[in-house]
């Protein structure tokens, strides 16, 4: 049997989240290292230092420890959905740059010493409306199936649309509410979304794929 990579995640990371779709989706089967945040194992910080999950420990001892290079890794290897005729850089960074900030901002209020006062869910919401826009025109953001774009952005938006859920399902975004439930809903989400406690050096090894 061939050595399967090691995968260290953390279930409601949403940077493992998209890590795990993308994995999934291009068939690569791993084994899986889930990490508890608060007591990070040392093989973790071994294989990389800054110690932040997703990372990607390929047979060869080569690690990608950034989930969007694990995305288009993974899709490199196999890419049946055509994922990476999608790959908006420049909305990723979007989203993973300034709309994260103000995200961690409104979810955890009073975390951060700022000056001034900015109301940082009104500004999430609003970096949403090109996303809005473009779904006008097409069921997905590059197009008419899903890409490496939707899944890098689904988890942050995602966690978004829960700090308040109530709020969110009344903001006038509704192709941006129906494109978030059709993510939730489907079979790939329900796929990496499974429990497992945290790993220690001895236990048996989870596989995880399809």
């Amino acid at each position: 049997m061939t050595e399967a990579p090691v995968l260290y995640s953390f279930r409601r990371c949403p940077y493992a989240m998209r890590a795990r779709m993308a994995l999934w989706v291009a068939g690569i089967a791993v084994t899986l290292r889930e990490v508890k945040l608060a007591a990070k194992p040392p093989e973790l910080i071994e294989a990389s230092p800054k110690a932040t999950v997703p990372v990607l420990v390929l047979p060869d001892g080569t690690v990608i420890d950034e989930s969007l290079a694990i995305m288009r890794w993974a899709l490199a290897q196999n890419d049946p959905e055509g994922w990476l005729a999608g790959d908006d850089a420049a909305l990723i960074a979007t989203n993973d740059g300034v709309f994260k900030h103000h995200l961690d901002r409104a979810k955890y209020p009073g975390r951060y010493d700022e000056d001034g006062v900015t109301d940082h869910r009104a500004a999430a919401l609003a970096l949403l409306q090109p996303l809005e826009a473009r779904l006008e025109s097409a069921a997905f953001v590059c197009g008419e199936k899903r890409t490496l774009t939707d899944v890098a952005l689904f988890p942050f938006i995602r966690q978004f649309a829960h700090i308040d859920r109530e709020w969110f399902a009344a903001q006038a975004v509704p192709r941006l509410q129906d494109w978030l439930e059709r993510h939730i809903a489907s079979d790939l989400f329900a796929a990496i979304m499974p429990k497992f406690g945290p790993w220690t050096a001895g236990d048996a090894p989870i596989r995880f794929g399809p």
